[in-house]
C-alpha cells in the first residue's frame, strides 16, 4: 500500500511530496520509513542529496564511502547524508570538530535564520574537510546540507518517532479503513485533504459511509463496523455542538416520533432544525429536504409562521423531490461532501466529448503521451524547494490527478490557477516507477459546467 503511495490521509506521507517519493523509494522495513519520513525536507533536498540516495537504492549507482571514518556516519544511509546528527558526525571525523564545535554546529543549525552564524562554520569546515583528503567538493556538499537543515532538517530519533506513527497509521487504514476514516473526519481540521477526499477515498477502498441521520447520528463519526461508518451531526455546517448533545440525551430515553417532538425534547430552535434539514438528516421523520424545511418551519413550539396551523396530512404540500444534481449541490453546501455520485460523474458524458480523460484511464496511458485531464481543484501547492513551480491536485470519479504547472505557465494563467474550482489541463503524461503526473502546457477554467455547486481546496503556500 505504501509503495504504491495508496496514503491518503496517512500521517506524514500524505502530501504530494511524499507521495511522489513513496513508490521510487520502495520501503519495505521500518528504518525505510524513517528515512522516507526524513528525506523529503528541505535539508537533504537543497543539499543534493535525494536523488543520489535514490540512484544508490536502485543499484544505477554504486555505494561509495569517501572513507572508512565516513562510512561509520553513513552507511545506514548508503553514504548519503540524510539525518542532522550524521552531519555532525561527519564534522567531527572528517573535519575535526571536537564534541563541543558539533554541538555549536548543530544550534547554529536551528537558529541560523533568526540569529545568522552559519558562515563562520564554512571556512572551518572547508579547510578541515580538504586538509585530511576529502574532496572540496564533497566537502562543499555537506555545506550545502548543513544549510538546508537550517530551513527545516529531521533529528534522527525524530523521524524514527514519526516513522513509527506512520506504521501504525497506515496499517490501520490497511486493516481498519472505517475506524480510520471516522478519526479523520472527527480530528478535522487537518491534513492535506478535505472531509469529501477521505470520504471519497475510504468508498473507492470499499468503506460504506452512511448520511447523517438525526435518529442514529452521535455528535461524532462512529464506525459500526470494519467497513462502516456514520457520520456524525458535527459534519454538519453551521451545527452546535451543545444542540448535538442535547439530541443524543434525549434520543437515549426513547426515540423520536415526530419533529415537533424532537425540538421539544432537544431544546432545538429554528435555526437548529433548518440545519438539519439543509444535511438531510431528518428524512427518518420529515422525508426530503424540502418536505423537512417545511415541517421545520412549524414544529418550533410556540414559534414559526406556520404554528397556529399544525401540519397534517391535509395541510402539508406536495413537494417535489430534489433533482440529482439539486441534491449533490446542498450537501455539498450544508456537509461539504456527498454520498452521491461524484459531480464529474454528472457531467462526464460532456468532458468526454472535449476529449479530457478520468483519472483511470490516465494511468494506462503510456508515458509522454499528449493527454487532456479534468478534475475538481483539492489542493495547490508551492514549495519553496521547488524553484517557482505549482503542484496541484485534480479530482474526479475516479481517483486523483496529480499536475506539475511551470513557472511560466503559473504567470501566464494565474487566473485558471487560482480561481479555477474544474480545472482542465492539457499536457504531456509522465509515468515512470509508478509516479504519475500531468506537466501542463495549458489551463482552461471549466467551472461553469458546476453550476452552483460549492467546493472546497486546501492551498498550501
Amino acid at each position: 500500500m505504501i509503495c504504491a503511495a495508496d496514503t491518503i490521509g496517512v500521517f506524514q506521507i500524505e502530501s504530494r511530496a511524499q507521495m511522489t517519493m513513496l513508490p521510487r523509494l520502495k520501503p519495505r522495513t521500518y528504518y525505510d520509513l524513517v528515512i522516507e519520513v526524513a528525506i523529503v525536507r528541505p535539508g537533504p533536498i537543497q543539499g543534493g542529496m535525494v536523488h543520489p540516495y535514490l540512484r544508490r537504492r536502485q543499484r544505477i549507482d554504486q555505494v561509495t564511502y569517501p572513507s572508512p571514518a565516513v562510512k561509520k556516519a553513513l552507511e545506514r544511509t548508503l553514504g548519503v547524508p540524510i539525518f542532522q546528527e550524521q552531519v555532525m558526525q561527519v564534522a567531527m571525523l572528517a573535519a575535526g570538530f571536537t564534541a563541543g564545535e558539533a554541538d555549536g554546529l548543530r544550534r547554529s543549525m536551528a537558529a541560523w535564520k533568526r540569529k545568522g552564524g552559519l558562515g563562520k562554520y564554512y571556512d572551518r569546515i572547508i579547510t578541515g574537510m580538504t586538509s585530511r583528503g576529502y574532496d572540496k567538493e564533497f566537502a562543499e556538499q555537506i555545506f550545502r546540507q548543513i544549510q538546508g537543515f537550517g530551513e527545516y532538517g529531521f533529528p534522527e530519533s525524530h523521524a524514527a518517532s514519526f516513522a513509527l506513527l506512520v506504521y501504525a497509521s497506515s496499517w490501520l487504514k490497511r486493516h481498519e479503513p472505517a475506524a480510520f476514516l471516522a478519526a479523520l473526519l472527527n480530528s478535522q481540521p487537518m491534513g492535506f485533504y478535505s472531509p469529501s477526499t477521505l470520504v471519497q477515498d475510504a468508498q473507492r477502498h470499499g468503506v460504506r459511509v452512511l448520511p447523517v441521520d438525526i435518529t442514529t447520528s452521535n455528535w461524532e463519526a462512529v464506525c459500526l463496523d470494519t467497513n462502516t461508518v456514520r457520520l456524525g451531526l458535527n459534519q454538519l455546517k453551521g451545527m452546535a455542538r451543545k444542540s448535538a448533545l442535547r439530541i443524543e440525551q434525549a434520543r437515549a430515553h426513547h426515540p423520536f416520533s415526530s419533529l415537533a417532538d424532537l425540538a421539544l425534547r432537544a431544546g432545538l430552535d429554528r435555526r437548529d432544525l433548518d440545519i438539519l434539514a439543509a444535511g438531510d438528516a431528518l428524512r427518518p421523520l420529515a422525508g426530503h429536504r424540502r418536505h423537512a424545511a417545511w415541517e421545520a418551519a412549524a414544529s418550533v413550539p410556540g414559534a414559526g409562521l406556520l404554528a397556529a396551523a399544525p401540519i397534517t396530512e391535509h395541510n402539508t404540500p406536495v413537494l417535489a423531490e430534489p433533482t440529482e444534481a439539486q441534491a449533490l449541490t446542498a450537501d455539498y453546501r450544508s456537509l461539504r461532501l456527498t454520498l452521491g455520485r461524484h459531480p464529474l460523474a454528472l457531467i462526464r458524458s460532456q468532458l468526454a466529448a472535449r476529449k479530457f480523460l478520468t483519472a483511470a484511464q490516465l494511468r494506462r496511458q503510456p508515458d509522454r503521451r499528449l493527454v487532456r485531464a479534468c478534475g475538481i481543484v483539492t489542493v495547490r501547492q508551492r514549495p519553496q524547494t521547488a524553484s517557482g513551480m505549482v503542484f496541484v491536485t485534480l479530482e474526479d470519479e475516479t481517483g486523483q490527478i496529480n499536475l506539475i504547472i511551470r513557472p511560466h505557465i503559473v504567470e501566464r494563467q494565474r487566473r485558471e490557477l487560482v480561481d479555477s474550482r474544474l480545472l482542465g489541463a492539457y499536457g504531456v503524461w509522465q509515468c515512470e516507477s509508478g509516479v504519475y503526473n500531468l506537466v501542463v502546457a495549458r489551463l482552461v477554467d471549466l467551472s461553469p459546467l458546476l453550476g452552483d455547486l460549492p467546493t472546497q481546496s486546501r492551498d498550501f503556500h
